[in-house]
Formats: C-alpha cells, sequence, structure tokens
C-alpha cells in the first residue's frame, strides 16, 4: 500500500494556502488545500473499504484491528507528524485533524488507537525528548507496528498531573516507580509508555517529572481490561509499578519538566479527541440521512417529514460548527499560537455533536 508521503515533497508544502486568515490567527476555512483534498480522500478511501466492514466485529468482540492498524501506518497515519527523518510524514496538525476524523467515521477505536500513538505518545517524545530517545521511542512507533501509550491518570486523581502520586526515586543509575495508572489507552497492546511520576513531594507539580519506558518491563504489570460502552477495540487498562526499574537516560527533559509536558501533551490531545468525536458525528448525521431517503412512510421518505428535517438540519449545524471550532484550533497550533482555549472548546463541542447525533441518528432510525 502506497505511503500517504512519497519520497516527494507533494506534502510539504504551505497546507493553508486556500484559506483566509484574519490578523489575529483565525482561519476561516473558505477551502482546504489539495494536499488535505487528497489526505481527506485517501483516508475516506481507506475507511471504507478495510474499517467500516469491520468495526462493528471489532467493538463486539474487543479485537485490536492488528492489520488494519499496520496498514495505517503504511499510509503514514501512525506518525502523521513526526518529522521525515524520524520516518514519520511531516504534515501539519490540520492534516492530522482532518485525517482523525475520516478514521474515526469508520472506525472509533481505530481512531483512539492513531489518536494516542501520534499526540499523546509520539508528541511530547518530540517536543521534549533528546536525540536518542527519538530514535528509540519515535521511530519505531510510526509504521503501525508498535504503537506507545500515555500514563497520566490515576485512580483517585483523574488528570491531575500536579496530585501524582506515584513515586520516582532515584537509585545509582536507575529511577524506581511505584504507583497505578489508570484508563490507560492502547495499555495492552503498546510497547512502550511515557510515565508521569513525582521526584520531588516538596515542589508539588514542580516535582512531576516525565519517564520512557518499554514495555513490557520487569516491575510493570497491566490491569483488567475495563469493559466500557464503547471504543472496545482499543484497550484501556491500568498499569501498575512495583519496584519498575527505568534507565537514568529515560527522563524526559529534566527532573521537574512533567507537568509541563503534561499540560502541552494534553492540549494537542483535545485536538484529536475532537476530530475523533468529528468522526463519530459525521458518521452519525451520513446513517441517518441514508435511512431517511430509504425509509417510506405514508407513501414518501420519511425525509420529506419536517421533524425528520429539523433533526438531520441540526445534526448537520452541530457538526460543521465544531468542525470549525477543530480546525481553527488546529491551525493555531500550526501557526505557533496559543490554542489551549481553543482545543478545549473544540474538544466540548465536538463531543457534545457526537453524542447528539449518535442521539438523533437513533431517533431517525
Amino acid at each position: 500500500m502506497a505511503h500517504l508521503l512519497p519520497r516527494t515533497r507533494i506534502f510539504g508544502q504551505k497546507l493553508l494556502s486556500n484559506n483566509v486568515v484574519h490578523p489575529n490567527g483565525v482561519a476561516y476555512f473558505s477551502s482546504i488545500s489539495e494536499t488535505h483534498e487528497m489526505l481527506k480522500k485517501t483516508c475516506r478511501d481507506f475507511a471504507e473499504g478495510e474499517l467500516i466492514p469491520n468495526a462493528a466485529k471489532f467493538d463486539k468482540e474487543h479485537s485490536y484491528p492488528k492489520a488494519q492498524i499496520k496498514k495505517m501506518g503504511e499510509l503514514g497515519l501512525m506518525g502523521i507528524s513526526v518529522p521525515e527523518r524520524y520516518g514519520g510524514t511531516g504534515l501539519d496538525y490540520l492534516a492530522y485533524a482532518i485525517a482523525m476524523e475520516e478514521i474515526s467515521r469508520g472506525c472509533a477505536s481505530a481512531g483512539v488507537i492513531m489518536s494516542v500513538n501520534n499526540s499523546l505518545y509520539l508528541g511530547p517524545v518530540l517536543a521534549f525528548g533528546n536525540e536518542k530517545q527519538k530514535e528509540e521511542f519515535i521511530t519505531p512507533f510510526v509504521d503501525g507496528t508498535r504503537v506507545g501509550c500515555f500514563a497520566l491518570s490515576e485512580p483517585g486523581n483523574g488528570s491531575d498531573a500536579g496530585a501524582a502520586s506515584t513515586m520516582a526515586v532515584s537509585k545509582g543509575d536507575k529511577w524506581i516507580l511505584n504507583g497505578t495508572k489508570s484508563w490507560i489507552t492502547n495499555g495492552y497492546e503498546s510497547e512502550a509508555t511515557i510515565v508521569f511520576a513525582t521526584t520531588d513531594k516538596t515542589k508539588k507539580h514542580k516535582g512531576i517529572s516525565a519517564f520512557l519506558t518499554k514495555k513490557p518491563v520487569s516491575g510493570l504489570s497491566l490491569g483488567k481490561k475495563e469493559d466500557k460502552l464503547g471504543i472496545r477495540a482499543s484497550s484501556t487498562c491500568n498499569l501498575i509499578f512495583e519496584d519498575c526499574e527505568v534507565a537514568k537516560d529515560g527522563i524526559v527533559g529534566e527532573p521537574g519538566l512533567g507537568f509541563k509536558i503534561a499540560m502541552m501533551t494534553l492540549d494537542a490531545g483535545r485536538i484529536g479527541i475532537a476530530s475523533q468525536a468529528l468522526g463519530i458525528a459525521q458518521a452519525s448525521l451520513d446513517c441517518a440521512s441514508e435511512y431517511a431517503i430509504k425509509r417510506n412512510a405514508f407513501g414518501a421518505p420519511i425525509a420529506k417529514l419536517q421533524a425528520i428535517q429539523h433533526k438531520i438540519a441540526e445534526m448537520a449545524l452541530r457538526l460543521d460548527s465544531a468542525r470549525l471550532l477543530t480546525w481553527r484550533a488546529a491551525h493555531l497550533k500550526d501557526s505557533g499560537k496559543k490554542y489551549t482555549k481553543e482545543a478545549a472548546m473544540a474538544k466540548l463541542a465536538a463531543s457534545e455533536a457526537a453524542t447528539f447525533n449518535a442521539h438523533q441518528c437513533i431517533q431517525v432510525g
């Protein structure tokens, strides 16, 4: 299967050339670039051929879509924003958002696997790791044969990075980690993790550090797979650290930088989750619209009924509004501007659109 990024520079062009950009950095997307359109079509074709026919089976059986993730890696989707020198595709974050939506439209589980690997695992290593770490923890994780995970949340603390009770103690040429991380996406399938632990309690959030370790490793065990309401082809579980040894050079950045790394990573991750929600919302709208056209009642398709039209119109409205918020956040990130607020707004709007559209789809059906 052809890689999205052949060794020409077609995907390395300025990608926002077809958009009007306001001086304050807000993008008004009159259209997306030809490159983005090509990416969108490639991802949609892949989703319709490889994901949609299998998504229900994967979800029902809690089955990791290994072959499909490998093919996504071959397409360049598992390291879409990673520079070419580390084996990635080297596209911008808007491209990532577009690809994420199309993949999630086909299979929400494949979308979240892609999202975690790209934004929560590869993202912080790329931004804060040294060259040795990038070669060891990025390059092998962009081709779809391996995925990583992000271990921040804890049983009593959620994603409050400043309250991390997992401890890391320096001992000789090792760090010794003890504690439990919860709700870890890709927990069972991942072969590496970035984990956040307290290295100095007296400094509170400034005493949090980030570490990289391969999996499996002695002292790290996995809890039971959570039986979720959906997205069940992607595993979610606890990571349990019991005197787990991490090499001294496994620390990312420097001691005390973990809180900053976590916050910046979560900002980018919200764009990925928003894009995943857009895919779910779009799939729901597509399903409702197609059914309304085919289903006849009172001598005509129910799409002719105003009550049905109102539902579909509001589904489209919420979807388009959330998409614009998401693309704005991606554009701000690509432009090097602050996007924390915009990413949070996008995640909220897109998540609510996904929930609303899925519910309305059931009502139409």
